[in-house]
């Protein structure tokens, strides 16, 4: 399976397409897109959309999963991560892209146990779990792999539960 783990942003938007094949995981890619402020919302929007596709059409990932929006103290961030994330959904279902959605404290626990987790101990868990030789880096990046991570593990988890079922 390869999942594409997203931490959604206006002006930096973490990826991360993480390859699972016989409980092995393998990083595929992960990075940022990065808008510039010089240009109005709408525009940036845009562009987050139109780099999702691109990755989207080169990669052919079988699920995405993205951060649910969390509280903020500033609500014109919030107001801005909330149509971020509209967006991105919007274009991961126009390409038929099943998308799965956690909460924070659901991906800080998925990785480190730790719901409450600092972001330097699930940047040293997802280094771990993948074996890269130091945490990925920027934090955008590394928070989209804990993404994939996650669904990997709700998947997983759900998948047993169904067998257990049977």
């Amino acid at each position: 399976m390869l999942i594409l783990g997203i931490d959604p942003g206006t002006a930096t938007t973490g990826y991360a397409l993480i390859k699972s094949e016989n409980e092995e995981l393998d990083p595929i890619d992960f990075g940022i897109i990065q808008t510039e402020p010089k240009y109005d919302n709408a525009t940036r929007l845009a562009q987050i959309c139109e780099d999702i596709e691109e990755l989207v059409k080169r990669h052919q990932p079988d699920v995405a999963a993205i951060e649910e929006l969390f509280f903020v103290k500033n609500i014109t961030t919030g107001i801005k991560v909330a149509q971020a994330r509209g967006a991105i959904i919007a274009t991961l279902t126009r390409l038929k892209v099943p998308v799965s959605e956690y909460k924070p404290t659901e991906i800080k626990c998925a990785v480190t146990g730790n719901g409450q987790a600092e972001k330097q101990q699930v940047q040293k868990m997802v280094q771990l779990i993948l074996h890269l030789p130091s945490p990925p880096k920027p934090d955008d990046a590394a928070d989209a792999i804990a993404i994939a991570i996650c669904h990997l593990n709700s998947y997983n988890l759900r998948e047993q539960i169904e067998i257990s079922n049977q």
